[in-house]
């Protein structure tokens, strides 16, 4: 018993590992400015359902639990513009729980409306966990070195949900048995999306497509090994995370950006001080601009010459 006990214990500790405030704050600046930007250009797409007839709205489960409304034309603009307004004052650190509950509950429902007509994305669960654990946690400035249990518990849940993406992947995939493993499934992606310097070759050699779907199991099925290396390591096999889908973007134009955005939680953040390094560089400027000359420097170089 007192095992079990000792072992419980240390795996509080390790949810709860401490995280500099610094990194929170960072995350909530990334994560909180790429709402914009996915609404702008990653998923423009979602507005459009606002068009679309009810009959055609099938929600995911959690639509059908609570229940949500039926996407009108005013519901999803009345979504998209709250989200394009808030989102911004949010990255600010401003309001941390006000403005990070509104905007969870508001994201929440934009990716019901947008997966609820047949097209679910399973990249947007790490961002998602980041929408609903940023919220609980006080404000944070940039910089800020001071450990904080609350936000080591915020950032091993996204870093959780991340992992988990990838394994439960690898999970789906093995439900289909051999199928997916075997079978076309990179020809047919590479024939869909692929650009030509990526298809000339590799549709020419069908059987590296294959070999590529067991690495591509295998490495998801190991990514939970990252939180069992020392930091150095980690932050390797996460970069590596990192030139997987930048190829996955250059061969068949796919890139999870949101689940990229909930990544950056395994990196040190807490150095990245945009703000203070801007303050320095303008008091730096405007320093020199309102420093008065001395009086030895306004006399002609002539008259200070010696004798």
């Amino acid at each position: 018993m007192p095992a079990v006990v000792r072992a419980c214990r240390r795996f509080t500790q390790w949810l709860t590992d401490p995280t500099p405030g610094g990194r929170i704050a960072a995350l909530r600046t990334v994560v909180y400015l790429f709402i914009p930007a996915d609404l702008l250009y990653f998923t423009p797409w979602i507005r459009g359902h606002g068009h679309l007839p009810g009959e055609l709205y099938q929600p995911l489960l959690i639509g059908r639990l609570l229940p949500l409304p039926v996407p009108t034309e005013g519901l999803v603009h009345g979504v998209w513009l709250a989200l394009l307004i808030t989102a911004p004052l949010a990255a600010t650190g401003r309001f941390p729980r006000l403005l990070g509950w509104t905007i969870f509950i508001l994201y929440f429902e934009w990716m019901i409306i947008g997966f609820s007509y047949g097209k679910v994305d399973h990249d947007r669960i790490g961002f998602l966990v980041a929408l609903a654990v940023l919220p609980t946690l006080a404000r944070a400035r940039h910089g800020d070195r001071t450990l904080t249990e609350a936000g080591g518990w915020a950032v091993r849940m996204i870093q959780l949900a991340v992992i988990g993406t990838y394994f439960l992947s690898a999970i789906a995939k093995l439900t289909y048995g051999a199928q997916w493993l075997t079978g076309a499934t990179l020809v047919r992606a590479v024939l869909r999306r692929g650009d030509d310097w990526y298809s000339w070759w590799t549709l020419d050699h069908p059987e590296l497509l294959v070999v590529a779907q067991w690495l591509i199991l295998g490495f998801e099925l190991a990514t939970p090994v990252v939180f069992l290396v020392g930091p150095r390591l980690r932050y390797l096999m996460i970069g590596g995370l990192y030139g997987f889908h930048a190829m996955t973007m250059l061969a068949v134009g796919i890139a999870f950006w949101p689940h990229l955005v909930a990544m950056l939680s395994f990196f040190p953040l807490e150095r990245v001080r945009p703000l203070h390094r801007l303050g320095l560089a303008a008091r730096r400027v405007l320093g020199r601009r309102a420093r008065p000359q001395s009086p030895a420097s306004r006399t002609p170089a002539r008259s200070r010459a010696p004798a």
